[in-house]
């Protein structure tokens, strides 16, 4: 126990204790004034506080100092640490909410002053079955942020998605990640991103976050109460596609609940994938993104002006120009221009829109997906691949 400062062992306690619960841990904490003075308390004095039939009678015990203690060891040995609500280091937006957590289990490279201190926190999260406009969006959203003068930390849940794709947009650009589990720190959740938490856990000033202990497993409740340390940690959400009862909707409308700000991409009025934006939007509880030029401003990060990006037909002319003759390269140029103004084209329809054979239309699609510049689904639609344009 030595090892370990007091106080956080007597916090990581509380969160065990009370963790589903948090607002009992805060509130005798605040109390109190520290974790440590409420395992100071004699079992009258809890009973005062707590009430004599309460459910946690009888917890607040030397025995749970010394089970916390031993998990504390245990996660340092896995790269983990704890951060209890009481430090200096923990974030103080996060710290400011009504539910704010005794702790958080933290797994990173980077010290918390590193993940929480430099710059402001923005999340962006959204649904799981992503359109190929929300990938689209999720990265220029990001990659616009990347370029301001103040820049974030970008922070979602790891999930598929809208989630993972801001992870990975945001540490392709450069910016530090938090992804914010819905289990215990010594997993991962979907596994199938394990190497990307892996990725960001190394990345510096990123980190996988958590306030549930050790060996929880994901259930329904468990996302829910996680998307409130998402909206808790950032100034403001960003959400990119939601359904109408989406998770994202949720996070927003928590972050909106703390007094944070909230943003909406608009869709289209009949896809049900931003039906949940378009609500947020019409309720007036989010402002909406329309552009990326004002967008730093809009959250804050500071005025500039956005690098010009290479047109995906300027890109064509550079890798092809060399390769084809003109009659080619033309027909190249009508096959991705089709797909850069019709998201998620299929082939059959590619061909008509262009006046090239069925074929031929196929053809140069496969040639264009082979390089990398669009990526065709199952069903073969077609779009821009948002990394290479």
């Amino acid at each position: 126990m030595e090892n370990f400062d007091h106080e956080t062992i007597c916090a990581c306690a509380l969160g065990r204790i009370f963790g589903y619960e948090p607002l009992y841990a805060i509130t005798l904490v605040e109390r109190l004034g520290s974790a440590s003075a409420v395992f100071g308390l004699g079992s009258a004095e809890a009973d005062g506080i707590l009430g004599p039939f309460s459910k946690y009678r009888g917890a607040i015990r030397p025995e749970a100092l010394d089970t916390a203690a031993s998990e504390l060891e245990r996660l340092a040995g896995l790269g983990c640490r704890y951060l209890a609500c009481t430090d200096a280091r923990f974030p103080p937006l996060l710290r400011d909410c009504p539910d704010c957590p005794a702790g958080l289990y933290i797994r990173s490279e980077s010290s918390p002053e590193a993940i929480f201190g430099p710059g402001p926190c923005i999340a962006v999260v959204g649904t799981r079955d992503i359109s190929p406009y929300g990938r689209q969006w999720t990265r220029k959203i990001v990659e616009a942020c990347s370029q301001a003068p103040d820049r974030p930390v970008i922070a979602s849940g790891l999930a598929f998605g809208v989630d993972i794709n801001a992870h990975l947009a945001a540490l392709d650009c450069g910016l530090a990640t938090i992804a914010v589990l819905p289990c215990g720190i010594d997993e991962v959740y979907p596994a199938s991103h394990r190497r990307i938490a892996e990725r960001i856990a190394t990345s510096p000033g990123s980190a996988l976050v958590t306030d549930y202990p050790p060996g929880t497993s994901p259930a329904a409740f468990t996302f829910l109460r996680r998307n409130r340390i998402i909206a808790g940690l950032a100034r403001s959400t960003v959400l990119v596609e939601s359904k109408i009862h989406g998770g994202g909707l949720i996070t927003c409308r928590l972050a909106d609940s703390y007094g944070r700000e909230v943003f909406a991409l608009p869709g289209r009025a009949d896809d049900p994938r931003s039906a949940g934006c378009n609500a947020l939007i019409r309720a007036r509880t989010a402002e909406m993104i329309s552009d990326l030029a004002g967008l730093g401003e809009q959250l804050g990060l500071g005025r500039y002006s956005l690098r010009r990006e290479a047109d995906l037909l300027e890109l064509l002319d550079r890798h092809y120009g060399p390769l084809m003759n003109g009659q080619e390269l033309d027909s190249l140029r009508k096959v991705a221009a089709a797909v850069r103004d019709n998201r998620g084209i299929a082939l059959d329809d590619l061909a008509l829109r262009t006046g090239l054979s069925y074929g031929e239309a196929a053809s140069l699609a496969s040639t264009l997906e082979a390089d990398g510049f669009i990526c065709m689904d199952l069903m073969q639609r077609c779009s821009v691949n948002v990394k290479k344009s």
